[in-house]
């Protein structure tokens, strides 16, 4: 059994090696670059979801925006103000959002509010849809597709950003986690648009839709421009829970048939990712062939490769299980 020390918010945690869907997460040994870290607990509490974000050891401070999707009116499967009030309260957060690019109950601001009111999420926090007034380009260093990257006007205006999203499956995208939530999530209206056509249009998006791969591609572009935006004033939690098939912008999205898994976090939003794709293929339950083969059949996984690509993160990680004792192997 090999010992593996971590120091992660002023305390020594414990590693372990967890080979997960054909990877495996392990500390470097000398010589090698290092590894980012990503920490997970099976408890998806509030106490759970502050402990993955005490662990992270970076402290949200100032005016600070916590990304979640509100979730399409009719669907149920988007993180609940329940689980996510505590941490958006002690941290004095606001819920950021930025309206759709298609014809569903979160496509005009007005929609939208009502949206995040009835989901629960105006009592427990201030929520502000960020195209509300227009929108802003932010540079796309290294891009394939992309020079800019559209987002609401008023993400500037917060000094640190919290990318809380819902880990599951995406008619488009394979999966959604924190790369979806950064891109997409925080793009304006039209942003959304100019990412799903790869740089195209940010008018016309059904009828300039590009082959799949640079769709992918761009959604890591513009991940990445929020990344080289917000610096180190960032982090990133994915929750897996109601792990459908079908993202929280579905307003009828299919039942999930598998088990949650647990909630996980990083400072590399490629490594957390990449953690949770794995956490689905080492899965021992039988229902998580449905969500592989909405990944798969979508080649979801690239929008972590090109991701690492860039520069916007690595996909080796060392797992830390904050629910463990002791090592494990």
């Amino acid at each position: 059994m090999k010992h593996f020390r971590l120091l992660a918010a002023g305390l020594l945690l414990l590693a372990f090696v967890a080979s997960c869907g054909g990877r495996t997460a392990r500390t470097a040994t000398a010589g090698e670059p290092e590894k980012a870290v990503v920490y997970m607990t099976r408890d998806i509490s509030p106490a759970g979801l502050d402990a993955v974000y005490e662990a992270l050891g970076r402290k949200a401070e100032g005016k600070v925006a916590v990304k979640i999707s509100t979730g399409e009116p009719g669907g149920s499967h988007y993180l609940q103000p329940a689980l996510i009030g505590g941490l958006v309260k002690k941290i004095g957060g606001t819920i950021v959002e930025c309206n759709t690019a298609y014809n569903g109950g979160r496509a005009a601001t007005a929609d939208h509010l009502k949206a995040a009111e009835e989901h629960g999420f105006t009592a427990i926090a201030p929520v502000d849809i960020m195209d509300a007034e227009g929108e802003i380009a932010l540079p796309v260093a290294g891009g394939t597709h992309l020079k800019e990257d559209f987002v609401g006007s008023h993400f500037p205006a917060y000094d640190f950003t919290v990318i809380l999203s819902h880990f599951k499956g995406h008619a488009m995208g394979g999966f959604g986690g924190a790369l979806k939530n950064m891109s997409i999530g925080i793009a304006s209206s039209a942003g959304k648009a100019w990412i799903h056509t790869a740089g195209k249009t940010k008018a016309d998006l059904w009828n300039n839709l590009p082959e799949q791969d640079a769709f992918l591609e761009s959604m890591a572009e513009a991940a990445k421009a929020v990344a080289d935006h917000c610096g180190r004033n960032i982090i990133y939690i994915n929750v897996m829970n109601n792990l459908s098939v079908d993202c929280d912008c579905d307003a009828h999205p299919a039942a999930p048939q598998m088990g949650d898994i647990g909630i996980f976090a990083s400072l590399d939003p490629v490594a957390l990712d990449q953690a949770c794709v794995d956490q689905v293929y080492a899965s021992q339950d039988p229902g998580k062939v449905h969500l592989i083969e909405r990944m798969e059949s979508r080649h979801g996984i690239h929008t972590v490769e090109h991701a690492a690509a860039i520069g916007l993160g690595s996909r080796e990680y060392v797992l830390v299980d904050l629910d463990s004792k002791t090592p494990q192997q």
